[in-house]
């Protein structure tokens, strides 16, 4: 009878400290993907304001699309996720605390970030590319990037580069500004 109890006792002991932590790190993660909480750091504060002016804010369908959706990968690729936010966040951290936010490079950060945005990335929002019917030149440029020939691969940067991060005076409403044009076109 006592060994039979043994691997009940265990289990239990698991749950009552597994669970606990689970739920600590889980809360921990989502109270540390907001725009809000990157923002409170000094140099990432700038990336927010801008980030704030933007159209992945500003736009006609109501959608934002927060920091964690570009810069990070898919929350359902939890072991990714965690993996880079942890990365992420250590970097930041490590920056901040050893050199400070002078020595935070605005235009060095954005080409760092710009070289590691995969097209997955921007996919997570942008999905329906190539069903754009009044707008013939975007359908034929997106279908290049999804269905490249080989040797031809682009990535979604490559043209939209500047949509986001950029100083403005004023917020970029989508649906009051001229059409855009990509950089490629």
């Amino acid at each position: 009878m006592r060994n039979g109890l043994k691997p009940v006792l265990f289990v239990c002991l698991g749950l009552v400290i597994g669970f606990p932590l689970f739920s600590l790190s889980y809360y921990t993660m989502v109270r540390t993907s907001t725009p809000r909480f990157c923002a409170s750091c000094h140099e990432i504060r700038f990336a927010y304001n801008t980030w704030k002016t933007s159209t992945h804010v500003n736009n006609a369908q109501g959608f934002v699309a927060d920091c964690m959706d570009c810069h990070l990968p898919a929350p359902q690729d939890t072991m990714e996720f965690f993996y880079a936010k942890t990365a992420h966040g250590i970097k930041d951290i490590v920056v901040h605390f050893m050199e400070g936010a002078e020595a935070y490079d605005h235009e060095k950060e954005r080409e760092a970030a710009y070289a590691g945005i995969k097209n997955a990335q921007c996919r997570k929002c942008h999905r329906n590319l190539l069903y754009i019917p009044d707008k013939r030149g975007a359908m034929l440029a997106h279908r290049a990037v999804l269905y490249p020939m080989p040797g031809y691969e682009k990535r979604c940067v490559d043209c939209h580069r500047d949509l986001v991060h950029n100083p403005r005076g004023h917020y970029a409403y989508k649906q009051y500004e001229r059409p855009y044009r990509g950089l490629g076109l």
